[in-house]
């Protein structure tokens, strides 16, 4: 049987029941980063934190579970899509038949309905089903639906996570032989529906100041995928409604958890897209947390470094009294060198810390590592597309230099794959191969001999005149001939 954990804000949370010795608190399963992959990746995680919300203390029990290859409830998936109403909708819109039918059985009455589920139980055996259900849809261990009447029927006005400690008495013995029935189980991943066409939609941002893709990029695009029989339209954040209408999403637009960048990824995923960035890389790469905790499970090279939890900030001396300045530190989701913060003393890294928890509750300290220029490689399904160098910008020691509302950013070269030190290629597809097959930009540092890689961008730049300065044209019909290749793919298994 496979080892079980079952995480909780604090011991006490769990005083109603029987002692376990899989419990343990939030605090220690964040701090504990001594897991060894090939003895905890088996590990099935049951998160029952209060906090669940994006960076709060659950999400982050959630995500670095994911990150050291555990089988966590919920996933940092369903909590995204908990957090949203739409993405709710999504995922439950063939919950009406069920519910006309319920109702016309008399198990649904009055106006309105509130129901809690703890792993797919509920306590009206009338209303198992629909437990069921939800539980099926939106994995979460326990959950608090309710629902209301309307002229034209029932409807799911609101779904959220419950906290343990919400429970009462007779609620506290169905979630304790529910959790023993759980553990038991098999955890099934539900299928996405499918749908076909061969257009393909690429998401911009015409406002943004620092898009992935300059204007003369896109017209790119445009032109290698009609040259391959592909029609490409640019769409907007707008268009979310016209998904649908495409085989294909292409998000050039800076990507985000809490943002609609991941939303329409969803989407056009549950539709059936081929979706680049899909969801599940955006999720891997836009937390740096996520990526620490992933790099040094897998023992892939990585800046030295420790994560500190808000509970940190009262014990930081003892924590940190043998590192040596300056550091670098960072916060999960910061993006073209915003949130890192170069750290010169331990008076200075409480002062900073102590800010930058206001908006997360883990924060991410490594080693500095001066270096000239870094070296960004494009990958594209699992193999090289680009290799470039970006240059810090002039007098700092960042590429890009965030002052006085404007951004000054470093020089650039590119360069033929062969002309790339084979170590840094190698480190760059072997961190890749841990999010996915999509396009991914691995940013590396090489000293001396020492190659690391520093983060995994799941949305990188591609820009005429940089990226391609190498390969032209051939650089945009690569990647659409991949999206070619998915859709006839999708199309052949649609047969």
């Amino acid at each position: 049987m496979c080892p079980l954990r079952i995480v909780v804000d604090q011991p006490a949370d769990w005083r109603p029941y029987y002692p376990s010795d899989d419990l343990i608190s939030a605090a220690d399963f964040l701090a504990d980063e001594r897991l060894s992959p090939q003895h905890d990746a088996a590990t099935h995680v049951i998160n029952l934190c209060a906090g669940l919300d994006y960076l709060d203390t659950g999400y982050y029990v959630s995500l670095l579970a994911q990150a050291r290859g555990q089988r966590v409830l919920p996933s940092v998936e369903t909590l995204n899509q908990l957090s949203r109403k739409a993405l709710i909708d999504l995922q439950l819109e063939s919950l009406a038949p069920l519910l006309g039918d319920l109702s016309r059985r008399g198990a649904l009455s009055g106006d309105e309905l509130t129901l809690r589920v703890m792993f797919g139980e509920c306590q009206d055996p009338a209303l198992a089903k629909l437990a069921r259900r939800l539980f099926e849809r939106l994995p979460c261990p326990l959950l608090e639906a309710r629902f209301s009447h309307r002229g034209d029927g029932w409807r799911l006005s609101r779904l959220k996570p419950l906290p343990l400690t919400s429970l009462a008495p007779d609620e506290q013995d169905l979630f304790a032989s529910a959790l023993n029935r759980h553990s038991r189980k098999v955890w099934r991943t539900p299928k996405a529906r499918r749908r076909y066409r061969f257009d393909l939609a690429i998401l911009v941002d015409p406002q943004e100041a620092l898009p992935p893709s300059n204007k003369s990029a896109l017209k790119q695009f445009i032109r290698a995928g009609r040259r391959l029989g592909i029609d490409v339209s640019l769409i907007t954040r707008r268009d979310a409604g016209r998904l649908a209408e495409f085989d294909a999403l292409f998000i050039r637009e800076t990507t985000a958890l809490d943002h609609h960048t991941y939303r329409m990824a969803r989407r056009a995923e549950h539709e059936g897209l081929v979706v680049i960035d899909d969801p599940r890389s955006i999720l891997r790469c836009t937390n740096k947390v996520y990526l620490h905790a992933l790099l040094r499970a897998k023992h892939i090279a990585c800046p030295d470094g420790l994560l500190l939890h808000r509970d940190d900030l009262t014990a930081l001396p003892g924590k940190v009294a043998d590192l040596t300045y300056p550091m670098v530190l960072k916060v999960p989701d910061g993006a073209f060198s915003r949130g890192i913060v170069k750290i010169e003393s331990h008076a200075q890294l409480v002062e900073e810390a102590r800010r930058l928890f206001d908006s997360s509750a883990l924060l991410l300290l490594q080693e500095w590592l001066p270096t000239e220029y870094d070296w960004r490689i494009g990958v594209l399904d699992g193999q090289v597309l680009f290799a470039s160098r970006y240059y810090m910008a002039r007098g700092h020691w960042q590429i890009y230099q965030h002052a006085n509302g404007k951004v000054k950013s470093g020089g650039f070269s590119t360069h033929p794959p062969h002309e790339v030190p084979p170590a840094v290629l190698k480190a760059a597809l072997k961190a890749t191969r841990l999010i996915g097959d999509g396009l991914y930009g691995v940013d590396l540092k090489q000293i001396g001999e020492r190659v690391v890689v520093i983060e995994i961008n799941d949305n990188p730049n591609v820009d005429a005149g940089i990226e391609d300065a190498v390969m032209g044209a051939r650089l945009y019909e690569r990647i659409m001939a991949v999206f070619l290749e998915r859709m006839e793919a999708r199309r052949r298994l649609q047969r």
